[in-house]
């Protein structure tokens, strides 16, 4: 025989518990601990009559920018962990900079949306202001090697940027602070390599390359120098993926017009998608031979 289950008092439909909390009078909520007071009035179209796509564009940059932070604040917390030879530690931090990168891929996609014809109607408002002005941008280039002083002059308008920039420049970037690790470690990492003036992007290196060879070949005996190295390429190859759709979609919203902050626009975007962050990385993979072959 078959019987009724009893049914629930509980409605399927709602989603209102009786235990929430609804006096919030003097207490901290939602909105106080994420200041949306301040964070939701920052978006302020400048066109007249406000244009309705200039608000896309804004909180498309706002939101980058606010990516652009967490990198920074991960970024620093991994060279600090691999100078205090912790590499391990800084395993799941480049996990979790790499996913931030497929987030910052991904929205491209909204502003792809943006037509030229909609871009333009707002456009003039902008003035000289650009992306290459983005001092959190540049300050992730630095940290993770790529680094040319000139760029400092774009931020000679704000002292504490320009010294912030300057003090990453003068220092060993992530990659870097990695190759001074494998010294340490005893790996044969040429001396001109782990001392010498950080403000100068060098080119890749044969003797760079001789120890990452060592580490593929023998990922048993180097492990975790083998893992950080596939981290390392996430973090680039994501980035370079980024620069690349970034490319893609000023070339569909604008063309060939410069840059609202005189670069060659797509251009100036063109040569930067044919760069790598860890050059050797990339080179060692042609040269890596399976165990005991020859």
């Amino acid at each position: 025989m078959l019987y009724a289950a009893p049914m629930s008092s509980f409605d399927p439909l709602s989603h209102y518990d009786p235990d929430t909390i609804t006096n919030l009078h003097g207490k901290l909520d939602y909105a106080q601990y994420l200041q949306l007071d301040r964070l939701l009035a920052s978006q302020r179209p400048l066109s007249r009559p406000e244009h309705h796509d200039e608000l896309l564009f804004i909180i498309q940059h706002q939101t980058t920018e606010l990516w652009f932070r967490l990198i920074i604040h991960e970024l620093r917390a991994a060279m600090d962990l691999i100078a205090r030879d912790q590499l391990e530690a800084t395993f799941k931090i480049l996990a979790r900079v790499k996913h931030i990168q497929t987030q910052l891929l991904s929205q491209w996609t909204v502003l792809s949306t943006l037509t030229p014809t909609e871009y333009l109607q707002f456009r003039h408002v902008l003035g000289p202001a650009s992306g290459i002005q983005s001092h959190q941008n540049r300050l992730i280039e630095f940290l993770l090697g790529n680094k040319d002083a000139r760029m400092l002059a774009v931020f000679a308008h704000k002292p504490e940027v320009h010294a912030e920039l300057e003090d990453a420049l003068r220092a060993p970037s992530l990659y870097e602070e990695f190759l001074r690790y494998l010294a340490r470690r005893g790996m044969p990492v040429p001396p001109e390599i782990v001392e010498r003036d950080w403000t100068v992007r060098r080119p890749g290196h044969p003797g760079v390359i001789a120890v990452f060879k060592l580490i593929y070949e023998a990922p048993d005996r180097h492990w975790d120098a083998y893992e950080m190295c596939e981290k390392l390429v996430d973090v680039d190859e994501q980035y370079c993926l980024w620069r690349y759709r970034h490319l893609k979609v000023v070339a569909r919203v604008i063309g060939m017009r410069r840059g609202t902050g005189g670069t060659a626009g797509v251009h100036y975007l063109r040569q930067l998608t044919e760069d790598v962050l860890f050059p050797e990385l990339w080179d060692v993979r042609t040269q890596i031979r399976p165990a005991g072959g020859a």
